[in-house]
Order: structure tokens, then sequence, then C-alpha cells
């Protein structure tokens, strides 16, 4: 049985090297890509505060599928370039959005989303998928936020089978 540890009152850059040091322990001696991925969203829907949804897109026949997430139902595909999910995995950069409704063709699937913040996961140059997370709190993610999940997605990829 894993525990997940409370949402961290540290500064985010000791709550980011906390929710590593759980990822990596929860992801010790499995490789599979849908369990590492389900736990890895529910760890973060439930280890960092103020999400609304925390999940996986992945790449399939040209565009972004539904993967493992916790939330609300989603949007099951998105096209390459549109949204933010979309856009993230088409320039292969993290793509952080302090308010979606002021970001040009948001893709609403939540209407309580205010924020989002998308990491696109890479193995060998080749474009997976993308880790997806949504607020519904204005300005809810920043640069930290964005260097401490691309460290996750690092361990992420590092410890599955892809």
């Amino acid at each position: 049985m894993f525990a997940i540890a409370p949402a961290s009152t540290a500064a985010k850059p000791q709550a980011y090297a906390d929710l590593l040091a759980q990822a990596k322990s929860l992801l010790e001696g499995e490789r599979d890509a849908t369990a590492n991925a389900a736990n890895l969203a529910a760890l973060l829907f439930h280890g960092l505060p103020e999400l609304n949804w925390a999940g996986f897109y992945w790449m399939k026949e040209g565009g972004l599928v539904l993967g493992p997430f916790q939330g609300k139902p989603a949007c099951v595909r998105i096209a390459l370039g549109k949204g933010v999910c979309g856009t993230a995995a088409a320039g292969r950069r993290t793509v952080v959005v302090p308010d979606v409704h002021a970001f040009p063709g948001h893709i609403a699937c939540d209407s309580a989303s205010e924020s989002e913040v998308v990491v696109p996961v890479l193995k060998g140059g080749r474009l997976l998928g993308v880790l997806d997370l949504d607020s519904p709190r204005l300005a809810r993610f920043d640069d930290e936020d964005a260097r401490g999940l691309e460290a996750l997605v690092s361990a992420f990829v590092e410890a599955t089978d892809l």
C-alpha cells in the first residue's frame, strides 16, 4: 500500500522534491506505462493543491488521445496544435497558461478550469504524449511548477517502458 503525503506547505522547490521522491518510490519496480501513468496522475492530483484535473494524453494516429487521469471526464481527442495540450505537443515544450480564457483556441473540457500547465512526454526526441494539469484558480502555475513537473515526467519516462 502506498500512502500519498498531504500537499506540502513548503516552498514549491521543496514540495516538488518531495513529490519526486514519492513518485520514484511509487514507480520503483513497475515498468508498465498504463499503471505508472495512472499512479503518477493520482499522485499529482492528490499531492498538489488546487487541481481539478491531472492526467496524460498519448500520441496516437497523429493526435493526442486521452490516457490515465484524475478528475472529471475529459476531451478524448485533441489535434496537434489545438488547445494548450496540442500546442505543447506540437512545440515539444512546456506551456504554462495563467488564464485559459485568454489562450487562443483553448479547449474547455471542464468549465471550472482557469489555468493550465502542459508538459510534453519525450523519449529519445520522440513525442509520446503530454502531462496536463488544470486548476480552478487563475495563475495557479508558474515556472517553478513547470520545472518540478518536467522532473516528474523525466522520472516517469526513465522508470517506464514506453
